[in-house]
């Protein structure tokens, strides 16, 4: 169903950033009116949001949800003491995303000035939310989207979810690894559709290069942290999406200073634990996702993890077909359940996240139906 969200569009520099928040708003399924405040159109007009959202001059409806971005200082004053927009009529359901000037100047644009603090305690005590940029530039377009879809009363509201992406590093010595090729992105994207549907989600993640906004986040690199973090934050999921390409198999023995280089050169390797079997045996309700990359069909090699695994669903994808192997942005998968079997076709990841998610939400309300 969707909701319409407000976009309360004021000047600034950070006004250019609305377009794409827009279009990822609409993307997700919602639908999207923009008003443009005084002075925006310096930044953006009405041609930035070619089919991503309405440009009106008042909405029309309620809002689900109306977003300040950026919210000017003056805006923050008005709210503040009582003079809300006429668009919001409950300030749970307002968000104000603020760009501050230069953080050395204590003037009235700056996170930094007590007038300002003061309206912003004022705001957050009534209920409204506020996201503050850093060192004095706008938030994150993902944060802000996140926060956003955060709010809506979604499929997944209210449940933790537990993603692990990337790849883990097996270290040789002080400066070789042996590792694969896994970017991250399918789990990131896991991650970035489950917390707009509403979930808690923790990310551990294995030497991936950026951090995904709007959930809590811990880095790892080899094996064995990994599985440390998973068997720990395990205990308080509702929900594993086991996305990382881990390691099979480790050094013997890893050499702590740097191996000299040689004609020839024989390194022992042992096999790794089975985490989620591990995490199985002392989570047995856990409703646990796990993930097999294969070389060729993958259907068979999915169904045969199903069963050994002990897990609820395996995504089987195939590696070797162009445009969809480790660092691209798209994917195609069979989504494995013990009842039911989805074929995914060739989409962007977050398409792919969200085919995956749909199966999850609907086989755990399976489970506690019966």
């Amino acid at each position: 169903m969707q909701s319409l969200i407000l976009l309360s569009v004021g000047p600034g520099p950070g006004a250019l950033s609305v377009p794409e928040i827009s279009r990822q708003l609409s993307a997700a399924g919602q639908q999207v009116e923009i008003l443009l405040e005084h002075q925006t159109r310096l930044y953006v007009g009405p041609a930035s949001f070619p089919g991503s959202g309405k440009v009106v001059k008042e909405p029309t409806q309620r809002p689900e949800i109306e977003v300040f971005v950026p919210a000017h200082t003056s805006t923050l004053a008005r709210m503040a003491h009582g003079l809300k927009s006429i668009t919001t009529k409950q300030t749970h359901n307002t968000i104000l995303c603020l760009e501050f000037g230069n953080p050395r100047l204590e003037d009235a644009g700056t996170s930094l000035h007590p007038a300002l603090r003061q309206n912003i305690d004022l705001l957050r005590g009534d209920g409204v939310t506020v996201v503050e940029g850093r060192k004095g530039e706008m938030v994150s377009v993902g944060e802000i989207v996140a926060t956003v879809l955060g709010r809506l009363g979604r499929a997944l509201s209210g449940v933790r979810v537990l993603v692990t992406a990337g790849g883990t590093r097996e270290p040789i010595d002080s400066v070789r690894f042996v590792g694969n090729r896994s970017s991250g992105k399918m789990g990131l994207a896991v991650a970035r559709e489950a917390a707009r549907m509403g979930a808690e989600v923790t990310v551990v993640a294995a030497n991936v290069e950026r951090v995904e906004p709007g959930v809590r986040w811990i880095p790892v690199e080899t094996f064995g942290e990994l599985c440390e973090e998973v068997s720990r934050q395990a205990a308080e999921a509702d929900a594993l999406v086991m996305a990382a390409a881990v390691s099979d198999f480790t050094p013997a023995e890893p050499v702590r200073e740097k191996i000299r280089r040689k004609e020839l050169l024989t390194i022992e390797f042992k096999a790794t634990e089975d985490i989620l079997k591990g995490v199985r045996d002392k989570n047995p309700d856990l409703f646990m996702v796990g993930f097999a990359a294969t070389h060729g069909d993958p259907v068979g090699d999915v169904r045969e993890k199903l069963r050994s695994k002990g897990v609820d669903l395996v995504i089987g994808n195939d590696i070797s077909q162009p445009g969809i192997g480790f660092g691209s942005d798209e994917n195609e998968v069979y989504v494995v359940g013990w009842k039911e079997e989805r074929f995914v076709p060739q989409a962007g990841k977050e398409e792919v996240a969200r085919a995956i998610l749909d199966v999850l939400v609907h086989e755990m309300n399976e489970e506690k139906r019966r």
